[in-house]
């Protein structure tokens, strides 16, 4: 690791301008869980490390998690473990709980924060490795594409394959959060838009600028009768990331499905969002067959890599889990 300034601001004013005015050359830290490994690892050497946890009183919002209007506010300084226990998520914002609850291990949790978590890079071992030059590190191609592919994108991938590394973002996805970002024009974004697909930009995972922080997610007033639930499938159940991961939110009136949302995680190199799965299940009465035909459609647009396709029954077989669990109906013998 090389060396580097510890810088500690007390407003996020002081941060977004320390960030702007070193763009090229500096990175802010929160937990640090992916910064530190990537520095460790070689793959980045920041001048100067912007340390967020020092903010004063005045910047409260960034480890705020409670009721905000008629919805939730969760700071990005508030903490895995934080989210995993917190007592004000009921049945309807559930698939946050579980997501957080099943990150990583206690330890890490104790430390890693929602706002690091969503910004972290990709976890793939062509990117993690100093010596290989991939193309989301200025490559001519993604060495996934003809290498060791078993964990890579399965929907949406080229010209990188990455599977987005985020728990938290498939959670926030299927809520319709809303993420709250400072810098020298403040704004407030769809969850879905803060992330960045290799398409648009081969180089990068997220939409923030130079000088931008992120500050908060903000969860909408539920819906009547409103449910989520949140599974994932890991090779190792602790310290590690999914193969893939899955989370639902729906309302359930007079027995009726509506206001669906289906999300697929480590499957694409965003959060994915299944429309196709939704229009199958909106407006209708649950039922195991349905729940088949849904997550069917949901893989139905797969393209996997060579080693990578056991990732459309995996999947296939995680959302139908999780649609029984929301919906009330127990999972066949």
């Amino acid at each position: 690791m090389q060396p580097f300034v510890l810088s500690r601001p007390k407003t996020l004013a002081e941060a977004a301008e320390l960030a702007r005015a070193s763009s090229q050359d500096s990175a802010l830290r929160a937990g640090g869980i992916d910064l530190i490994d990537r520095m460790k690892e070689g793959l980045e050497a920041p001048a100067r490390l912007i340390e967020l946890r020092w903010l004063g009183d005045a910047e409260a919002t960034m480890r705020a998690l409670g009721p905000e209007g008629e919805g939730v506010q969760i700071g990005a300084l508030v903490t895995l473990a934080q989210l995993a226990a917190h007592e004000g998520f009921g049945e309807a914002h559930a698939a946050l709980r579980q997501a957080a609850g099943s990150a990583a291990t206690p330890t890490i949790r104790n430390a890693a924060t929602l706002g690091g978590n969503l910004l972290q890079r990709p976890r793939c071992w062509y990117f993690r490795h100093a010596d290989l030059v991939c193309l989301k590190k200025g490559g001519t191609a993604c060495l996934a594409v003809g290498g060791e592919n078993k964990f890579h994108a399965i929907l949406g991938g080229g010209p990188s394959f990455i599977v987005h590394p985020s728990t938290l973002a498939c959670a926030l996805t299927a809520l319709d959060a809303q993420v709250e970002i400072r810098g020298p024009e403040p704004r407030t974004l769809p969850i879905a838009e803060l992330f960045v697909t290799p398409k648009q930009d081969a180089k990068r995972e997220h939409a923030l600028q130079p000088g931008e922080v992120l500050v908060r997610a903000i969860l909408p007033k539920p819906a009547a009768e409103q449910r989520s639930g949140y599974a994932a499938v890991k090779e190792k159940q602790s310290h590690d990331w999914p193969l893939a991961e899955a989370a639902v939110k729906l309302s359930l009136q007079s027995g009726v499905m509506t206001d669906v949302r289906v999300v697929l995680g480590h499957v694409a190199p965003i959060p994915w969002r299944s429309r196709e799965a939704e229009a199958v299940l909106e407006g209708k009465p649950p039922s195991e067959a349905l729940f088949a035909e849904a997550a069917k459609a949901a893989l139905a647009g797969a393209k996997p890599l060579r080693d990578n396709a056991y990732k459309i029954p995996l999947a296939q077989g995680l959302l139908r889990e999780v649609l029984h669990r929301v919906a009330g109906v127990p999972l066949p013998e």
